[in-house]
């Protein structure tokens, strides 16, 4: 992995692995020690990425793939050009879900040609790459008891086990023998000793 003073990274998961955890409790650790950095999520981010994220997932919005993928990409789109490009190489980038989200959800998911969306991922994101990505997991038993406890959930929310089964089969093919890629477990391991995790990898790559 090269070194970089302000690095791109993402967190990627299924429902309920504790992404949101993982990306907060890092991002209070950057702060703590006054490093420059912005948060952003996917779907969301700019105005009209939240507006998108919404449409997205609302349980009342029966949208079909290929419809969501376009949605996917035009959030990415307005954020690649009204806030990661401005920061990028300036501060610390965390991003909560990315292109690899879409592969998994899209492709392994929803059964989208693979070949489609890479070619719009390449599209709109151009150059603008991750340094690292922390794959956050969690099994079956512990997803539906999280997702059973959330007072408010979305559509994303409400999937058959079988496509969360596709998507977590598929962020594994993404992950396998790839040294930018760190497993976070959440049923295996604490929040504590995730963070650790982070930060040690964190700690690699910073110049």
């Amino acid at each position: 992995m090269s070194k970089t003073k302000y690095p791109v990274i993402i967190f990627e998961g299924i429902e309920a692995s504790g992404k949101s955890t993982n990306i907060n409790n890092f991002s209070k650790y950057l702060k703590q020690n006054n490093y420059k950095f912005i948060k952003i999520r996917e779907p969301g981010g700019s105005k009209v990425s939240e507006k998108l994220r919404k449409l997205m997932l609302n349980k009342n919005s029966n949208l079909n793939a290929k419809t969501d993928l376009l949605l996917v990409m035009a959030s990415r789109s307005e954020n690649i050009d009204k806030i990661l490009n401005k920061h990028y190489q300036k501060k610390i980038i965390l991003i909560d879900r990315f292109t690899d989200s879409t592969i998994a959800y899209q492709h392994y998911g929803m059964g989208i040609n693979l070949k489609t969306i890479k070619s719009l991922n390449s599209f709109v994101v151009g150059k603008f790459k991750p340094n690292l990505t922390f794959l956050c997991t969690a099994n079956k038993k512990n997803m539906f008891k999280r997702l059973s406890s959330r007072s408010r959930t979305n559509r994303y929310d409400n999937f058959k086990f079988k496509f969360y089964d596709k998507v977590r089969i598929g962020f594994e093919k993404l992950s396998k023998n790839k040294a930018n890629y760190v497993l976070l477990e959440s049923d295996k391991s604490t929040q504590k000793e995730n963070l650790n995790k982070i930060i040690k990898a964190f700690k690699k790559i910073i110049n």
